[in-house]
């Protein structure tokens, strides 16, 4: 299988050091990647956090497998960056959209086996013109993705999808439909059997309301949205169950029932997976024609560049992707 590619993400955040850990604990079961950054940057700073990381310059990925086991493989970006930690630079919004391009080719041409991509400062490239919504989005487009991606969290014990994302909770509620939870659960369960091997996955559907509304007692959204959803996708052969209470659904007894948990809204799958596993929860794009993970936190301005940021997500988002893209080949 080839390598996977990362991406540096943004430069002023903790991206490059958990990549220099991930590639320190390569011993542990890390499967080989390459990075897309600057190495004189990636070198200075393992430099001066005094961790012993060999950096070599790459012009192909598949020089990786001969390099990885001696020393962290890098793409060269070509350009120096101006960012420093903690302090974001616009000027590096062309790198850092370079990097993310470059990946998605070297991945939609079979180079690299999968995406796993460092954290991105929104608000810095919007300050330099980036008109996306997010990451997830600009990879749809960079992709030709037709339809809207779907985010997914997974730990070892729990993989949740939040039908609507990052909206205000009075808004997610407003924006709820039939229509967005059956491309959820389709998608879902497309993902489940190609990139998990998972042949008759079983999704469950949480309810908006407490106790899944009491029968219309405490809000009808069950019985007016949630519950025809899943009559629908019942209906294209999809083991849907639900609408189920929220409380009662992420206890370790109840998580052994299904494959996928499917939310109304961004708290109520988020919370579970961070409470089981905070630091080690990865992020899943599903909806795309390659694999692509990220670590489930964002830059970190505020301990980057000390070197005590956790790796343990990007090492977890390493490794899911790695085993997604094997079975991804196994089911090709």
């Amino acid at each position: 299988m080839p390598p996977l590619v990362v991406t540096m993400g943004e430069p002023a955040g903790i991206g490059g050091e958990i990549t220099l850990k991930a590639w320190l604990g390569r011993g542990g079961g890390v499967p080989p990647f390459y990075l897309i950054d600057d190495p004189d940057r990636l070198a200075a700073l393992a430099r001066r956090l005094g961790w012993q990381v060999p950096v070599r310059p790459i012009g192909a990925p598949e020089e990786t497998l001969g390099v990885f086991a001696e020393a962290l493989p890098i793409t060269p970006i070509g350009v120096t960056l101006h960012g420093l930690p903690a302090h974001s630079d616009p000027a590096d919004a062309p790198a850092i959209l370079g990097a993310i391009e470059t990946a998605v080719r070297d991945v939609m041409s079979g180079r690299a086996a999968a995406l796993v991509t460092n954290p991105i400062h929104k608000d810095s490239l919007y300050r330099a013109g980036f008109r996306y919504p997010g990451h997830t989005e600009y990879l749809a487009a960079l992709a030709g993705a037709t339809k809207a991606p779907v985010m997914m969290l997974v730990c070892p014990s729990l993989r949740v999808v939040p039908v609507t994302v990052h909206l205000a909770l009075r808004q997610a509620i407003q924006d709820l439909c039939a229509p967005a939870i059956v491309h959820a659960g389709c998608v879902t369960a497309t993902a489940l059997r190609q990139n998990f091997g998972i042949a008759a996955p079983v999704l469950a559907f949480a309810g908006l309301n407490p106790h899944a509304g009491e029968a219309g007692g405490l809000g009808r959204e069950e019985i007016e949205i949630i519950g025809p959803a899943i009559a629908e996708l019942r209906d294209t052969g999809i083991d849907a169950r639900g609408p189920l209470s929220p409380d009662t659904m992420f206890h370790a007894e109840a998580r052994r029932a299904y494959d996928a948990a499917l939310c109304m809204y961004h708290d109520q799958a988020l919370i579970p997976i961070k409470t089981i596993d905070f630091h080690g929860g990865v992020n899943v794009t599903l909806g795309l024609p390659f694999v692509r993970t990220s670590p489930d936190h964002g830059t970190a301005f505020a301990i980057a560049g000390r070197g005590v940021a956790r790796a343990e997500s990007l090492i977890a988002a390493l490794r899911l992707a790695a085993a997604m893209a094997a079975k991804r080949v196994v089911a090709d």
